[in-house]
């Protein structure tokens, strides 16, 4: 496994949550940068027995809805 994908969400109190897309690893954090050392914490946590992989995408993701006037 060469790459780790995260599906990153912004919640409506300003925080993200992190879902991998290919594993059982989810985490959150109150900014960006909380965020990605939660991301690195848990994959390492996870895979703490096993080889690890060589590089975490995270994929924002913005949902907007607009209004038609």
């Amino acid at each position: 496994m060469n790459e780790l994908v995260f599906q990153v969400t912004q919640e409506s109190d300003g925080g993200f949550v992190a879902e991998c897309l290919s594993e059982d690893i989810f985490t959150q954090g109150d900014t960006w940068d909380e965020l990605r050392r939660n991301v690195k914490e848990a994959v390492t946590g996870y895979f703490f027995d096993q080889p690890q992989s060589r590089a975490i995408r995270l994929h924002l993701v913005r949902d907007e809805v607009l209004a038609i006037a």
